[in-house]
């Protein structure tokens, strides 16, 4: 360790540079991802200096960006959102909400276990985003406040992270930096990579720690706040129907009663000889189900109307009509679902062959999928009698309807869609190739040879050549922030290892802590890890710390793979405070404060301190 022991002007400069990244990192004075490649060109300059060997030589300054790293990263994001596209996730969101009831104590570990899962074969944030609307919408139909069920589902899609070695950016790039470190260790401290599940058992052991932990104390630690509305393209559409046409309220399900008088009516008598109904979506009699039904669909006993209503006007439509308010099933969740309808408009062209006929006769709803909702006409909407008036030149229709019908719309002269909602058409056709190609992608990971970048590229370029998605959508499911944010550190990291600067701040960490067991060793370096990511991105901290972990755990004799992958799983313990990208997306929706993170957090941490070191010292 005599080496060790010496500071050159080589490690100076590396040590430098160590600080001057956390400064960036930590005082945002510019992005992360800029302050990365500022980082990388500042390497490349030093190799100018001279008398002085350069730490990193101009040929292995851009290797970050063909690493197996970077492209195993852009394969996930994409085979992500090809499973997203075909409706797969919003599947399984909607047997949550048909299974989950209305009781936080059983909704809790069912949306948190799920989320988990799912970001554990897709980034994190990704799939917190994916159920952040279906949290809200079970947070409307069960009067739970999202402030109860955001932050479980959000440590949750965190902690599902450490499930696989693709489930966050640091497991990802671990198995990099290992073979990065090899270069520098004598043949006997030589380590092996990890496999795709090596890490499972402590994944699935934090995910249901985690729950464990709302399930006992979420009463307590847990704000009762009303939350801020999502600032989502759905939200601000709603607003703006709210604002422009009077249309709002959300989506609700009523059964009609053996009492009923509109049993045996069809939607079209109750819409035309009733005053206040809601609009009436959707209809179920039985195992048929009709979306934007024709109008001549009957009520039957315990046909499920799917309806846009204010509650105010449900109850008291729901009274006078003796009907039944659902409340926990969903009879229309596959077909209500924000991804596939919603309210568009269109503009009826003056040389429109509909100009001069009415609605009755032109049977929008059968003919082309449109339920008429309002009709908008210089300057006024008409919402009486609608259907014999015979529409004109430059007349708005504000119709529910599938995104799918809209696309084919867009075709018609007859036409004119205002409302752009293509992008949001989901592929439920595709979910065969889809799940074909995910599957194949695991299968390469877990029983050939083939680097894990090109494993799961075959997945992500499968879906591509499949439809499952086009070439522009997996450009724009990569997030290149994080691409650039992971390729321009990686060079840092090796300029550590070879220049020494590992080595040296190893030795006088152990010069430090003295002779102390093994497992404190490995204590102080999660630690580390933990504090690193809560100022800086977890990339970096894995980047900056692994190689230290491993070059201590070479002189303290322990097993320096264990001590990398303590750092790799560390990095994801970040709850106290809310800059991890999962916190930031919740904490408006939910409402929360820094305090309430750091009341809730200060215990996920030290729960998931105590949780991985006991699983990493039982399992390896």
């Amino acid at each position: 360790m005599n080496e060790a022991s010496t500071l050159t002007p080589e490690i100076i400069l590396v040590l430098g540079m160590l600080f001057f990244t956390v400064y960036l990192f930590v005082s945002e004075v510019v992005r992360i991802d800029v302050a990365a490649v500022t980082i990388m060109v500042l390497l490349g300059l030093t190799t100018m200096v001279p008398g002085l060997d350069p730490v990193i030589s101009t040929n292995e300054l851009f290797d970050g960006f063909s690493s197996n790293a970077v492209m195993s990263i852009i394969a996930v994001m994409i085979i992500g959102a090809g499973l997203d596209k075909t409706g797969i996730m919003s599947r399984v969101a909607n047997w949550i909400l048909k299974k989950g009831g209305s009781t936080e104590a059983r909704i809790t570990p069912l949306v948190s276990g799920t989320v988990g899962i799912i970001s554990s074969f897709m980034q994190n944030v990704g799939a917190a985003a994916l159920f952040l609307p279906v949290v809200s919408r079970i947070s409307r139909r069960t009067n739970l406040p999202m402030s109860r069920l955001l932050m479980p589902m959000g440590f949750c899609a965190i902690l599902g992270g450490t499930v696989t070695m693709v489930g966050s950016s640091p497991l990802i790039l671990l198995n990099d930096l290992l073979l990065s470190s090899n270069k520098a260790l004598p043949p006997e401290h030589q380590m092996d990579t990890f496999g795709l599940f090596d890490v499972t058992p402590v994944g699935l052991a934090l995910i249901s720690s985690g729950i464990l932990f709302f399930m006992a104390f979420g009463r307590w630690v847990l704000p009762n706040v009303k939350g801020e509305k999502q600032k989502e393209t759905t939200t601000r559409t709603a607003e703006y129907f709210e604002r422009v046409y009077g249309i709002s309220g959300e989506l609700f399900e009523l059964q009609a009663t053996i009492d009923s008088p509109l049993v045996g009516m069809t939607i079209m008598q109750i819409e035309r000889t009733l005053e206040n109904v809601p609009f009436v979506l959707a209809i179920r009699n039985g195992d048929e189900v009709s979306v934007v039904p024709d109008g001549k669909e009957v009520i039957w006993v315990n046909s499920y109307i799917g309806v846009l209503s204010n509650k105010r006007q449900l109850v008291k439509f729901a009274r006078q009509y003796k009907l039944r308010i659902v409340k926990s099933e969903n009879h229309f969740s596959s077909v209500m679902n924000a991804q596939e309808t919603g309210i568009a408009e269109i503009v009826i062209p003056p040389g429109s062959s509909l100009v001069g006929q009415n609605l009755n006769d032109l049977q929008l709803r059968r003919n082309d999928g449109l339920h008429i909702l309002r009709i908008y006409r210089a300057g006024y909407t008409l919402d009486k009698a609608v259907r014999t008036e015979p529409l004109q030149g430059g007349d708005t229709l504000v119709v529910h309807t599938s995104w799918r019908n809209l696309k084919k719309l867009r075709a018609n002269e007859d036409y004119a869609v205002v409302t752009d909602h293509v992008d949001e058409e989901l592929r439920p056709n595709k979910i065969k190739p889809a799940l074909f190609f995910f599957c194949i992608a695991l299968a390469l990971v877990l029983f050939s040879d083939l680097r894990l970048s090109v494993s799961l590229l075959v997945g992500a370029m499968g879906m591509v050549l499949a439809g499952v998605l086009t070439m522009d959508e997996a450009y724009r499911a990569v997030s290149w922030k994080t691409v650039f944010l992971l390729a321009s550190l990686i060079p840092l990291g090796l300029a550590v290892e070879k220049s020494g600067a590992a080595a040296w701040i190893a030795h006088q960490t152990l010069l430090v802590l003295g002779d102390v067991p093994i497992w404190l060793l490995q204590t102080v370096i999660a630690i580390l890890a933990t504090i690193f990511t809560l100022v800086m991105s977890n990339i970096g901290a894995t980047v900056l710390l692994v190689p230290l972990a491993v070059n201590i755990a070479v002189g303290a004799g322990a097993d320096p793979a264990v001590f990398a992958l303590t750092v790799a799983i560390a990095t994801s313990n970040s709850f106290i405070i809310p800059t991890h990208q999962v916190n930031a997306l919740i904490m408006g929706p939910a409402g929360y404060r820094v305090i309430d993170f750091m009341r809730a957090g200060t215990f996920m941490t030290i729960i998931f301190l105590v949780v991985s070191l006991l699983m990493l010292n039982l399992l390896f």
